[in-house]
């Protein structure tokens, strides 16, 4: 099983993961850890990878919100069942033995870690959800538990990196208007009017205003690392029909 972490989150009382596409029981392009039950891969192959998955972690439970691209976070005080989760893209949690899970495919997910407060949070960041504040919505739920920005721990996990996100000219747009400093986040592309975005630096300058300053930034392209990550963006290109999710997770220990 592939699982890369982060040296600012491993504590005595918290455990994490950024789990890889290796080490489980699906087969073909979903091969082999898919933990995403909305893909269509057998229901049966994804609930044994996740399975595998939690007892890596040593979670009593695991939990995936069904994410919408949002900036939307919520506060997560007990687990519920595989495709029930509500409609957000963050979660925080202060109960032990609940590990908060992210599921990706370029996207950039994020776990974070208050151990003082023994307060945790995942977030999914896609480019809505990055450019809406899903990383400042996340910390302020965090907060509402007892967690205090100055001692949040974060990581950026895989993600696509810059070389391998070209994007048009309204995405190009949309940025430009939320603020003339985004320029900096995107250089030019071979073709005429495209450009090429960096999701994980972007999301990392979201912890900069946020006034978090204990973020790592793992800088593992999903694109690029074909037999370690599953990639949408990679799946498109080849005309594959459906993608795996690797997950992302996150336990404060029981």
């Amino acid at each position: 099983m592939f699982v890369v972490t982060a040296s600012n989150l491993r504590t005595s009382i918290i455990t994490h993961g950024f789990f890889g596409r290796q080490g489980g029981v699906s087969s073909g392009i979903f091969a082999s850890l898919n933990c995403g039950p909305g893909s269509g891969d057998e229901r049966a192959h994804v609930i044994e990878n996740r399975r595998r998955a939690r007892e890596t972690l040593g979670a009593s439970d695991l939990v995936n919100v069904h994410q919408i691209h949002s900036p939307l976070a919520i506060v997560v005080s007990a687990p519920w069942e595989l495709g029930q989760g509500p409609q957000a893209d963050a979660m925080a949690t202060d109960v032990p033995g609940l590990a908060l899970g992210i599921l990706t495919a370029d996207c950039a997910p994020i776990l974070f870690a208050d151990a003082d407060a023994g307060v945790i949070g995942a977030a999914h960041a896609g480019w809505k959800g990055a450019l809406g504040g899903i990383v400042e919505s996340t910390v302020r739920k965090m907060e509402k538990l007892g967690a205090s920005r100055a001692r949040i721990a974060a990581a950026i996990g895989p993600c696509i990196s810059q070389k391998n996100y070209e994007v048009g000219p309204e995405f190009h747009a949309r940025f430009a208007e939320a603020g003339a400093a985004n320029g900096r986040f995107f250089v030019a592309s071979d073709r005429a009017d495209h450009w090429r975005f960096d999701l994980e630096s972007f999301v990392a300058a979201q912890f900069v205003a946020a006034g978090i300053k204990n973020v790592q930034v793992l800088g593992a392209c999903t694109y690029a690392r074909d037999s370690e990550f599953f990639s949408f963006r990679r799946a498109t290109h080849r005309g594959e029909k459906d993608y795996g999710r690797q997950l992302s997770a996150i336990l404060l220990k029981a």
